[in-house]
């Protein structure tokens, strides 16, 4: 890669340096650039954290860096009578500084993570049952537990909530969507924003998460544009240990090669990528942590079917494709209807958005209607009509009700698609193993989405529950420690949001408090070591 200009590089550069370099306690003498292969020296720019993600999972743990600390207020009473005795126990503690596992345990909640569902019932007491009790926590911003770290995105703060379709509303109510410290509802009225019912608009979500960032003054911690390309472990000679600083050496690992070489010491991470810059070059850097955090989410990737002509330009994989082909008059005018595969609420939408503008559908998936663990079986009527209406379509309006095809809507239940041809056909197979040949004008694959880790040794495939198979939210998420979100097969590599199987913001949080703990008690360390004469010198506070 070339640089547009010195300029360019050098504000970059600087842009990363130019807090750090006061808050880290140390001489910066400049930021290691991507062309240099020498493992770095003790003097340059190591970071205590660095977070890749910039959606609801890495603003909510900049926040928690930062030094924001969740107490339980003096009038609470949580309707949990056990769980707010131990609470009362540590009143004078923040939550962060208390033991994560004692308050959780016997909690119950949507979330496999106990700590998610810890820190969901101290926001949103009881929100499952359907009261609406405010959070039993209030905030104090305690400056001497910030931790620097920088929070790397592709966009704006927000994440993948900018680039959503934005006339569908949010699965989740409002105030789940919400962050620690500042109120949606409020927020909104604040913004006279016409919010007319508990769900929003994917927009409004995101116009909420960069107001937060901006409002709580963590914009000093966010870098936009920034694409990872790699994240991997550098490593040192034995012989060179000491002229390590001591408080870098408790992370460390020793690894011993096989065929009898040099024992060679387990070092910090090496994040590099680049920076878009406004004339659209691309800016190389590249830095040094002592701990990486991934909070990626998992649309970079849309799950795909894997048959054969999936590639076709007429067969999309994303709402936003779909939305522009109609803006643009693509499909009107159509006599082929356009097929939607997929039973999850992506598809849902799909259908509504073809629905909503007159353009016929053939809706197939591969479950039965009965299936209990289809989504709209979990959805209350009330709360979500429109999601119900497609389900009621896709029960009532089957290809098997009648002969003929219905013009508007025809859902196939338990097919699978085998192939798609170019004359714009499908060729579908029932359980029973009958083939059907359907004509259409475009075609929508909605079957999920996967994170896209590819910056990581073997795309991540290694800390996942399942060994050398992808990373999946529900399948095969990261592997972790249940309190500390610390992956269990790679130290100093946190995880949080939709990898480690929390897709609804409300269970996300609370990877950002167990990580902001587990950190937290480790800077402790670090500083008692350095206080004792142990530090061996200058090092990251």
């Amino acid at each position: 890669r070339t640089y547009s200009s010195t300029e360019t590089e050098g504000q970059l550069l600087n842009s990363f340096v130019q807090y750090f370099g006061d808050s880290l306690g140390r001489k910066i003498k400049r930021m290691p650039l991507i062309e240099e292969t020498v493992l770095p020296g003790d003097s340059l720019l190591t970071l205590p954290v660095v977070i890749i993600g910039n959606g609801p999972s890495g603003i909510c743990l900049s926040y928690l860096l930062s030094g924001y600390r969740p107490y339980l207020s003096p009038e609470a009473i949580h309707p949990n009578p056990i769980l707010h005795t131990k609470l009362e126990e540590a009143r004078h503690l923040s939550i962060v500084d208390q033991d994560l596992e004692y308050l959780s345990e016997g909690l119950e909640g949507r979330s496999s993570n106990p700590v998610a569902v810890l820190f969901d019932t101290l926001l949103h007491p009881d929100a499952d049952f359907g009261y609406d009790y405010p959070p039993v926590l209030h905030w104090k911003l305690e400056q001497h537990n910030y931790i620097p770290h920088i929070v790397l995105g592709k966009g704006p703060p927000g994440g993948a909530w900018h680039s959503m379709e934005g006339s569908m509303l949010t699965i989740s109510f409002g105030d789940w969507m919400e962050l620690p410290g500042l109120s949606f509802k409020e927020w909104a009225a604040s913004k006279r924003r016409n919010i007319k019912s508990d769900r929003v608009m994917p927009e409004e979500i995101a116009c909420y998460y960069k107001h937060y960032v901006k409002v709580m003054g963590l914009q000093k911690n966010f870098r936009d544009n920034v694409y990872i390309t790699s994240v991997s472990r550098l490593y040192r000679e034995k012989d060179d240990e000491g002229r390590s600083h001591q408080n870098e050496a408790i992370a460390t690992q020793h690894l011993e090669m096989e065929d009898g070489q040099k024992s060679l010491i387990k070092r910090n991470w090496e994040v590099r990528g680049y920076q878009r810059a406004t004339d659209g070059s691309h800016v190389p850097f590249c830095l040094f942590a002592e701990n990486v955090a991934l909070a990626t989410g998992t649309f970079d990737s849309p799950g795909r079917l894997q048959v054969e002509g999936e590639d076709f330009p007429f067969v999309l994989h994303s709402m936003s494709d779909f939305g522009a082909a109609i803006s643009k008059g693509k499909l009107r005018g159509k006599a082929d209807p356009v097929l939607i595969v997929g039973a999850g609420l992506t598809a849902a939408d799909a259908v509504l958005c073809a629905y909503n503008n007159n353009i016929p559908v053939v809706h197939v998936f591969r479950r039965r209607v009965t299936d209990t663990s289809l989504i709209f079986k979990q959805l209350p009527k009330k709360l979500y009509p429109e999601y119900h209406k497609v389900y009621h379509m896709m029960c009532t309006q089957s290809h098997t009700v009648d002969s003929n095809q219905h013009s508007a809507y025809t859902s196939f239940p338990e097919h699978n698609v085998l192939s798609f041809k170019p004359e714009m056909k499908c060729v579908l197979q029932s359980a029973s193993g009958l083939k059907k040949i359907l004509k259409f004008s475009v075609a929508l694959v909605l079957i999920g989405s996967h994170p896209n880790l590819f910056f990581l040794k073997d795309q991540g495939h290694s800390i996942g529950h399942h060994s050398n198979q992808p990373i999946t939210c529900k399948g095969n998420p990261i592997e972790i420690d249940p309190y500390t979100y610390e992956c269990t097969k790679e130290a100093n590599l946190f995880a949080l949001g939709p990898l480690v199987g929390d897709n609804f913001v409300r269970f996300l949080k609370g990877g950002a408090l167990g990580i902001a703990r587990c950190l937290a008690i480790r800077q402790k360390k670090k500083h008692e070591l350095i206080e004792s004469g142990d530090g061996g010198g200058e090092g990251v506070p």
